[in-house]
């Protein structure tokens, strides 16, 4: 076990995938790393676990998909993950005129996605105007996705990379709403557009405040394509394949490390620690890698914190034991396959922010579900279940805090209820049992999510998005990552500036940071 005396080039503090693909790098490099994670497992939100007692199940339980993980990181520390594309885009269950549908997108839009826009609409104009909105935003994908593993650019120069400046600018100018609507027109389809500007951000989507716009630019840019794929094995795949470069590199990766506190000095820090059973350690180093939340860094630092970030989601993790059918009488198994999206529409969206924001439970909760067993069938081990992930929309974590466990409660007796109201069977009929017979269903609210991981909040950025590029003229060709001390630097979502999902990118950018010093 590491003592007192213990001397290495940089400490991160975090075994989140963000802290491991620093210490990656930074050990390939030849750096000696100490890597301190407060949980017994490595990972942080990205993670899979057995949930259920007696289910052999493992549940990617935080973070679900992958978009923004850059193939350059996967080809740097030769990574062993395989991420599967889904069949489907996204099936929205809809009653039109008093009847049951449903809107299917492909991931390879066909003849079955215009019929289907067709149906919705009566005729192809939404689907032009969709076809026209997501050929513009891949333009923008293939332009921006090269420069987030790149030295941040300012914004002149940034603008001179893109060949739709005239998109980029609506996105950081004007309100996603309108954004949106000038290309599509239908309710429900404005909504599926809209819900990638509030995965994990309360946003008002008229609101020209950028917040919105750039959870959706994240949401659209991933690898050039934003395309959202399903990792084969879970999400602790992921972290478990860099948590294996990073050793294989040299790095000491150790759970059951809370640290306490960071001393700063102008030739390096010294990283305070306790062990599991309480016993008091500390390292110095020449460098502090921070993984953790801003919040919590400015806590280590002994520094004036920061406003405390609110997380806006609920999430529901679910076994079934058989796939519901639906009232629209597709098939589940396409339906289900990909982003499933409940209550999303526009208005209703609206709806939800006015009464989220007025200090209420919405009546109705937007939100979107996502069957990975339907993709990778070794995450139930041949059992025929199946997984379900529900992610809710404006929940903000101030609407649980006097009543966290009973308000969480009625939001998913409401998520359920709304589900309900397009299958032909109850939601809870399908549910699997644990082995005392309790209903596979577990819920967190934002509460429970910071109680977990330690994200002030419960925000699944750790804060607001930044946009990629150089806020100031003097940030342009850093990697945005300092902090308040020259020998601390950001690894984190929220810490850095093009921070954010499952990315990597945090890490990455402090690495190489460190390593042009």
């Amino acid at each position: 076990m590491t003592g007192p005396a213990a001397r290495y080039d940089a400490v991160v503090v975090g075994g989140g995938h963000n802290g491991l693909v620093a210490a990656a790098y930074l050990a390939r490099a030849g750096w000696s790393v100490l890597v301190l994670e407060r949980r017994p497992v490595l990972g942080g939100a990205a993670i899979s676990q057995q949930v259920f007692e007696g289910v052999d199940v493992r549940l990617s339980a935080y973070s679900y998909l992958v978009s923004l993980l850059p193939d350059r990181i996967v080809t740097d520390l030769d990574l062993s993950v395989t991420l599967l594309d889904r069949a489907v885009a996204s099936y929205t269950p809809l009653v039109r005129d008093g009847a049951h549908g449903g809107l299917l997108i492909e991931r390879e839009e066909g003849p079955a996605t215009a019929a289907s826009f067709h149906a919705l609409t009566g005729g192809d104009a939404e689907f032009a105007g969709w076809q026209r909105f997501y050929g513009r935003l891949a333009t923008l994908a293939e332009d921006l996705a090269p420069t987030l593993t790149e030295p941040l650019l300012g914004e002149a120069e940034l603008a001179g990379r893109l060949r739709d400046r005239e998109l980029w600018q609506d996105l950081r100018e004007r309100p996603l709403a309108d954004v949106v609507a000038a290309h599509l027109s239908d309710d429900v389809v404005r909504g599926i557009a809209l819900t990638d500007g509030l995965i994990g951000t309360f946003a008002d989507v008229h609101a020209a405040d950028g917040l919105a716009g750039r959870c959706f630019l994240y949401h659209l840019i991933g690898n050039g394509t934003g395309r959202w794929r399903v990792p084969a094995g879970g999400m602790g795949a992921v972290s478990g394949a860099i948590a294996t470069a990073a050793r294989a590199a040299g790095a000491e990766l150790v759970t059951g490390a809370t640290v306490t506190a960071i001393e700063t000095r102008a030739d390096g820090v010294t990283v305070h620690w306790t062990d599991d059973d309480g016993t008091a350690r500390a390292a110095d180093a020449g460098f502090a890698v921070s993984g953790a939340a801003p919040a919590v860094l400015d806590e280590l630092l002994d520094a004036a914190p920061a406003p405390r970030p609110s997380g806006s989601q609920l999430k529901v993790n679910m076994v079934l034991a058989r796939l519901p059918r639906l009232r629209s009488g597709d098939d589940p198994h396409r339906a289900f396959s990909g982003t499933f999206h409940v209550d999303e529409a526009a208005s209703q969206i609206d709806a939800a922010y006015a009464q989220a924001a007025a200090g209420r439970l919405p009546d109705v909760i937007p939100f979107e579900v996502y069957c990975h067993s339907l993709t990778d069938p070794t995450i139930v081990g041949g059992t025929g279940l199946h997984t379900l992930t529900l992610f809710g929309l404006h929940t903000p974590a101030e609407l649980f805090s006097a009543y966290p466990a009973g308000t969480r409660d009625e939001a998913v007796a409401r998520v359920v209820g709304q589900l309900d109201a397009y299958l032909a069977e109850p939601l809870l009929d399908c549910l699997a049992r644990d082995a005392d017979g309790r209903p596979c269903l577990q819920a967190a609210s934002p509460l429970d999510v910071e109680a977990s991981l330690a994200m002030p909040g419960g925000h699944i950025f750790h804060g607001d998005l930044s946009w990629p590029l150089a806020a100031e003229p003097t940030e342009a060709g850093s990697w945005g990552v300092a902090t308040v001390h020259p020998r601390v630097v950001a690894a984190s979502s929220g810490g850095t500036v093009r921070g954010g999902a499952v990315s990597g990118l945090g890490g990455f950018a402090a690495a190489q940071h460190l390593l042009g010093r």
